[in-house]
């Protein structure tokens, strides 16, 4: 009996720790974990390739992806530890490679912030109400500009750019809807199912 109790405190204390982190997950990191393919809180190039493949991007784009990311973002995310060539993220600490001249969606610490989000449309979302232009998404971009802050620049615009090219809809437009679910990391699931379906559907084709 004694056994049995110290174990379902045990199994008990497991289950609170493990809700208390989910708890304490912020949206940054839901947005980098489906990238993390095995779960181990680690994401290797390969793993960031995998990632991009699974969502439906072609070679070459997610070769560059995983290059471009994990040689950005690896050493931001390990702080006092020495440098890596396998170029690992740390998602616990995703939250010290946020970028600079982003839209502040996120504050420091990976929170999302509704307000910030709400006013990225309301600013700039000029011809639909809820969906972006291209013109529309170009002025973001030349909004958020620190001066001199190239490196920043060239993250967000290689973000928005990709997210751009992947979501848009058959009229050119970005949806509020579509942008908020990158920013709660849901969207990328979503795309792997979409694009796994349409593999399914050619195989069964063929």
């Amino acid at each position: 009996m004694s056994g049995d109790s110290n174990s379902n405190i045990s199994v008990t204390a497991s289950s609170k720790a493990q809700a208390m982190e989910n708890c304490e997950t912020t949206a940054l990191q839901k947005h980098v974990m489906f990238f993390d393919r095995n779960n181990d809180g680690i994401i290797y190039p390969s793993e960031t390739f995998q990632g991009f493949r699974a969502i439906g991007c072609g070679l070459l784009l997610s070769s560059v992806a995983s290059v471009f990311i994990n040689l950005g973002l690896s050493q931001k995310t390990r702080p006092g530890k020495p440098f890596s060539f396998k170029f690992p993220i740390e998602v616990k600490n995703i939250k010290m490679a946020k970028h600079t001249s982003d839209s502040g969606v996120y504050d420091k610490e990976g929170r999302f912030v509704p307000t910030r989000f709400e006013e990225v449309f309301a600013k700039h979302a000029l011809t639909h109400p809820h969906s972006l232009t291209s013109d529309e998404l170009k002025n973001l971009l030349k909004s958020n500009r620190e001066p001199k802050d190239y490196g920043g620049w060239l993250a967000g615009y290689t973000e928005w750019k990709i997210l751009y090219i992947l979501c848009k809809d058959k009229n050119g437009l970005l949806h509020k809807e579509t942008v908020r679910a990158v920013y709660d990391g849901s969207l990328f699931e979503r795309m792997a199912k979409e694009n796994a379906s349409k593999k399914q559907n050619i195989d069964c084709d063929v």
